[in-house]
């Protein structure tokens, strides 16, 4: 299987402080997740890291973001880190991709029981971790806040939902979260807000409504 992780614009730039801020995530844990698990445990199976060093900071492709997220919700189902990265190198193997947790086919078949991780195939329901007990109840995890391009790739991500105003796109601003079909950022209308100016002059300079507004608040107040 290829790997190619090189910098490029179109997939996406983000140092692991904005990764922690788009995902609402301590630093900390960021920081583990690249150097102990993605540029290890999984890089390890393609020689090659997830990260690369970008003035002397560390970032990662928008699919890598995904992952990340991926690993977010199927941690709130329940499931331990030790069994998503087995999942996840399982997976690798299965599919021959280097992101799993952002193809779409991929996604559609993920089922758990809350400590374990299955995948749905036209074959059947297939273990990740070797167990053979199927009459299991299965939890469907829904990956509600993502689009996917014409080849079933994650393409867009909504962090605070698709019924929000804040997409991170990697096509568009290097992949930093912008307003809805703008490509205004969220800080600049926060940093506005921030300095006493009223919601509904912003939403007026911008010519944006005051929900777009809001939303921007509301994502930069809790990064």
């Amino acid at each position: 299987m290829d790997f190619e992780n090189a910098l490029k614009i179109n997939n996406g730039i983000y140092t692991l402080p904005e990764v922690s801020k788009i995902l609402r995530l301590p630093y900390y844990k960021v920081n583990k997740w690249v150097n102990s698990y993605w540029d290890t445990k999984l890089g390890a199976s393609f020689e090659s890291k997830y990260s690369w060093t970008v003035k002397n900071s560390k970032a990662v492709s928008f699919h890598t973001l995904i992952e990340f997220y991926v690993l977010i919700l199927l941690a709130e189902a329940g499931v331990s880190t030790k069994c998503v990265l087995h999942a996840h190198l399982e997976l690798s193997k299965l599919y021959n991709t280097a992101f799993p947790f952002a193809q779409k086919s991929i996604l559609d078949g993920i089922r758990t029981t809350g400590k374990k991780v299955f995948v749905e195939t036209k074959d059947g329901i297939l273990s990740l971790d070797g167990d053979k007990q199927f009459n299991l109840d299965f939890i469907r995890v829904f990956f509600r806040n993502l689009d996917f391009d014409n080849e079933l790739i994650a393409s867009r991500f909504w962090p605070l939902g698709k019924d929000r105003n804040i997409v991170v796109d990697p096509m568009r601003q290097f992949g930093h979260p912008v307003i809805g079909s703008t490509n205004i950022y969220p800080e600049t209308l926060f940093n506005l807000y921030k300095a006493g100016e009223p919601i509904e002059f912003i939403a007026f300079t911008y010519e944006i409504d005051k929900a777009h507004v809001r939303d921007a608040i509301e994502f930069c107040q809790a990064a």
